[in-house]
């Protein structure tokens, strides 16, 4: 158990039939009447954010999650096969539970997290950036660069993005998992 006067950034509570994460909590003491806690949290596994008031000092279950660093090994059907880099030992991940983010993962991509709670896998943290080749873009177009927008490209994984006209068949570039952006070339 914890006590609502120990929320901070990134503590994880049992709530609502769900695991929570807090991303913000406010002790709040009015004038008149007791002291709360105004929290904003957000839902591991759903990424549900709500916002909640606790009295000050009202007891609630801690969860306990295990963090485990992961490597990409294979696919396999509907699942990502995954390595734990300390110990070996390999597990099956449900491409539903990667998230829209699957479609940038490549065999032997290191710097993956899956949140475990109670051995069951609640969620999956992808890196912040990824190296991937375009596979596929249309050819650029003098004069068109005045417009600032940009062509999409096609990558090695199949994941089809926004990319600037300069990008050739062949480039390497970083891309950012959290908003499926370019974000350099590499």
């Amino acid at each position: 158990m914890i006590s609502s006067n120990d929320f901070r950034p990134g503590v994880t509570i049992e709530y609502n039939h769900g695991v929570w994460q807090i991303v913000e909590a406010m002790h709040v003491k009015p004038g008149k009447g007791s002291a709360f806690v105004r929290t904003k949290m957000k839902n591991v596994e759903t990424g549900a954010v709500l916002e909640n008031t606790f009295r000050a000092g009202e007891k609630v279950p801690s969860a306990v999650v295990e963090k485990s660093d992961m490597q990409f090994l294979y696919k396999e059907g509907d699942n990502f096969v995954m390595m734990d880099v300390t110990n070996f030992e390999q597990i099956e991940v449900a491409e539903k539970t990667i998230g829209s983010g699957a479609e940038f993962l490549k065999e032997s991509l290191e710097g993956i997290t899956i949140l475990k709670f109670q051995d069951r896998i609640i969620g999956v943290e992808l890196p912040n950036t990824v190296e991937l080749e375009v596979s596929e873009c249309a050819p650029d177009e003098r004069g068109d660069t005045s417009s600032g927008g940009g062509k999409p490209a096609t990558l090695e994984t199949g994941a089809t993005i926004t990319v600037p006209f300069h990008i050739k068949r062949g480039d390497k570039i970083k891309v950012d998992t959290r908003n499926r952006k370019y974000l350099t070339r590499v």
